[in-house]
């Protein structure tokens, strides 16, 4: 991988003693800049890693979000079942705007 590198970010794939099997993801360089990579298996020696970070999902939010969004399907399915338009409550129908009507005068 090379010695200016900051930071491996990926899936850890399989770890054995001495080494670790990475699916690597994006790398960050010491001087700065950031190498984009698309999951190759990359085996790095345990004597060369500093530190070890994990992140995961929070159940709280992901529960969360998942109820904001079925509250969003819900209210979307109610108003195209209800319409949101009702049209004129007052029976008539509305003129056709071609058609000539005829008063008499006063």
């Amino acid at each position: 991988m090379g010695p200016a590198i900051a930071q491996i970010e990926g899936r850890l794939v399989q770890r054995d003693t001495g080494e670790y099997v990475v699916g690597v993801q994006s790398v960050r360089l010491l001087q700065g800049g950031e190498q984009t990579w698309h999951g190759e298996l990359v085996h790095i020696k345990s004597d060369y890693v500093s530190s070890l970070y994990e992140r995961r999902f929070s159940a709280s939010r992901s529960v969360a979000l998942a109820a904001v969004g079925v509250g969003a399907v819900a209210a979307i399915a109610t108003r195209s079942l209800i319409g949101l338009g009702t049209g004129d409550q007052s029976g008539k129908q509305p003129g056709d705007t071609a058609h000539t009507q005829r008063r008499p005068r006063p």
